[in-house]
């Protein structure tokens, strides 16, 4: 059975990797979707093939690091009565890897600008009208690097960090109402994560996932699936995932697939 069936389910980063694993998914459910990402031709993409489905889906090139545009679209929303059921806070990236004394300010910039101002920029924006209407669940995606902190990890582990605080805090604002709020932190995910880390490095990034099976977008959609299906007495305030040849950030088998 499913729970979200005919809700308006609103994703970020829905053009590739966790978000667009977790369009398919919810459309699977039939939820009707929102997707927002950077690339809007992807997006059209996208919709051609989920409201194929049966499902409605609205799109919007909207870079959540763009306050501005991520106003003006949910307002759009808000003002046609299309307030999101589900808020999936998924845009997200990490950007080299390097030691804090050696790092790139830019690309701090940019994790800072996409993981957390991205974030609070969209529930800023959406929250209040869900909050007025009462009911609603907002899912963050954070990382197991919110919980452990690994070597030359430093800004995005302080990133992840901050989401997993920014879940908790969302959590005690939103107390009185009938809002859910999730954080769902997965360990490594084979997308385009590890290509964006190493700007384009397709060796690099490869290597990243040698000698072990990472989890697969679909496997965090169908745990998000999980998460927002639950009955709305059940709340999963956080949720950690990974592959099971990795322990923990430090300790990963890989000894083979």
């Amino acid at each position: 059975m499913s729970r979200i069936k005919g809700k308006l389910a609103l994703i970020t980063g829905a053009s590739a990797g966790i978000g667009l694993a977790c369009a398919r998914r919810f459309a699977a459910d039939g939820a009707n979707l929102v997707l927002w990402a950077r690339r809007g031709d992807r997006m059209e993409q996208v919709a051609a093939e989920l409201t194929k489905t049966g499902v409605r889906v609205r799109t919007a090139a909207v870079d959540v690091r763009d306050r501005a545009a991520v106003n003006r679209a949910a307002e759009a929303l808000i003002k046609a009565g299309a307030v999101p059921d589900i808020l999936l806070n998924n845009a997200g990236l990490a950007a080299g890897l390097a030691k804090l004394q050696d790092g790139d300010p830019d690309d701090w910039d940019r994790m800072i600008d996409t993981n957390l101002k991205g974030l609070l920029y969209v529930s800023r924006a959406l929250l209040p009208a869900m909050v007025a209407r009462g009911t609603g669940h907002v899912v963050n995606i954070g990382s197991t690097a919110g919980h452990q902190v690994y070597q030359m990890g430093n800004v995005y582990n302080a990133t992840k960090f901050g989401v997993r605080a920014l879940t908790e805090g969302m959590n005690l604002d939103v107390a009185g109402t009938k809002i859910r709020v999730s954080s769902v932190d997965p360990g490594h995910v084979e997308t385009e994560f590890a290509t964006v880390r190493f700007h384009g490095d397709q060796a690099k990034a490869k290597a990243v996932y040698e000698g072990f099976r990472p989890l697969a977008p679909e496997d965090v959609a169908d745990t998000i699936g999980y998460v927002v299906n639950l009955p709305e007495h059940v709340s999963i305030l956080d949720l950690i995932l990974v592959p099971t040849q990795q322990r923990s950030v430090h300790l990963i088998d890989r000894t083979g697939r």
